[in-house]
């Protein structure tokens, strides 16, 4: 079918499925003189289209712009790296920060020993040997 049936179908105008095409919203199928066609396939996806938008309330452009970020590996890295910045997204944690964050808290413990290392006292080695029992004069 011709654009002014499958907008009139879809609830919108001819301009609007003109607007979804230029945002990317459509499947890229036209005729061999350039006019697009409409069949099942094209309206279900404008459909969903309309439907993810109302459902998340976002505009045409913002899940253009979705579509985007889900297919760009470099608008990803960029959005990402933007989330981070204002807090919005955290920084994935790698294994061996979890450990050594896991192993600082142990350390940290109450009752545990204190952590020896640069700039802490060493152990006091004068203490008596388990079993045994120091004599005082």
């Amino acid at each position: 079918m011709r654009i002014t049936e499958a907008a009139q179908r879809l609830g919108m105008s001819p301009r609007m499925l003109r607007y979804r095409e230029a945002l990317g919203l459509l499947p890229p199928v036209r005729e061999q003189g350039a006019h697009r066609r409409f069949g099942p396939d094209e309206l279900a996806a404008v459909a969903q289209g309309v439907d993810l938008e109302k459902r998340f309330d976002v505009s045409p452009a913002a899940l253009a712009f979705a579509l985007r970020v889900l297919s760009e590996p470099a608008v990803a890295a960029a959005v990402r790296e933007l989330g981070v910045r204002i807090g919005r997204i955290q920084v994935p944690r790698r294994a061996l920060d979890f450990e050594k964050e896991k192993a600082l808290r142990l350390l940290r413990a109450p009752g545990s020993a204190p952590a020896s290392g640069p700039g802490s006292p060493a152990p006091d080695r004068r203490t008596s040997a388990p079993g045994r029992t120091s004599k005082k004069a």
